[in-house]
């Protein structure tokens, strides 16, 4: 595992097509951005977790059934910075 130290507004490129930017920090939450080609699924661990967990049951955004998982990017705002 590969760990970094970020500050707010500093990101990584993952693949060169994986950004991953931290957006903010309060208190023990660190909120972060992430943009990926819309082909790549991007799922917080526990929705992932979940899925495992219950076979053949897969949920979209508005929580009925559903045989695809749905893309979980999120759009940054700007272009990714090169710092």
């Amino acid at each position: 595992m590969l760990v970094l130290t970020r500050k707010v507004d500093q990101g990584i490129v993952i693949a060169g097509n994986i950004y991953i930017r931290v957006l903010g920090v309060e208190r023990d939450r660190v909120k972060i951005g992430i943009a990926a080609p819309k082909e790549i699924p991007v799922l917080r661990q526990e929705l992932l977790d979940r899925e495992n967990a219950e076979p053949g049951i897969r949920k979209n955004r508005t929580g009925s059934e559903n045989s695809e998982v749905p893309s979980a990017a999120t759009a940054l705002d700007g272009a990714p910075s090169e710092s």
